[in-house]
């Protein structure tokens, strides 16, 4: 599977919040926040690492796609894990639905739709390293 990543020597709650906005700026919102590290704590009384699976969608996107092709709801939302490693470090990755998407389903339709999702994902990813997102005149206004 390919995804787009980027390690970060910052911490966990500043990452996740940078990497909100930086979504935001690029029309995404968060519609799933799963708190693995919890998750494991309650159900398996396990110490885990920090790690959080975000959902973000694009809802002008969502409607696109599934509006070309009914099925594509499984992929939805678009997963964004945020992990921090034993050395401190602080790693975020993201699908890259350009790849994940089915070569039987693909159409020209799906696959621009599919580039320009992956586009955004991964310049919100990017973007982390700089003290502000940068401003990309193609981001859709997040609907809130």
């Amino acid at each position: 599977m390919t995804y787009h990543s980027r390690k970060l020597h910052l911490p966990f709650a500043d990452v996740m919040d940078k990497l909100t906005e930086n979504l935001k700026q690029q029309g995404f919102g968060i519609v799933t926040s799963i708190d693995v590290k919890d998750i494991f704590k309650q159900k398996l009384n396990v110490d885990f690492r920090n790690y959080r699976i975000l959902g973000a969608c694009n809802p002008q996107f969502a409607y696109k796609a599934i509006s070309l092709e009914s099925h594509l709801g499984i992929m939805m939302p678009c997963n964004v894990v945020i992990q921090q490693h034993e050395n401190g470090e602080v790693e975020v990755s993201a699908v890259n639905p350009l790849e994940s998407l089915d070569k039987n389903i693909r159409t020209p339709l799906l696959s621009e739709l599919a580039l320009e999702v992956s586009n955004r994902l991964r310049a919100a990813v990017d973007d982390l390293h700089r003290s502000a997102p940068e401003q990309h005149a193609e981001a859709l206004p997040c609907e809130k």
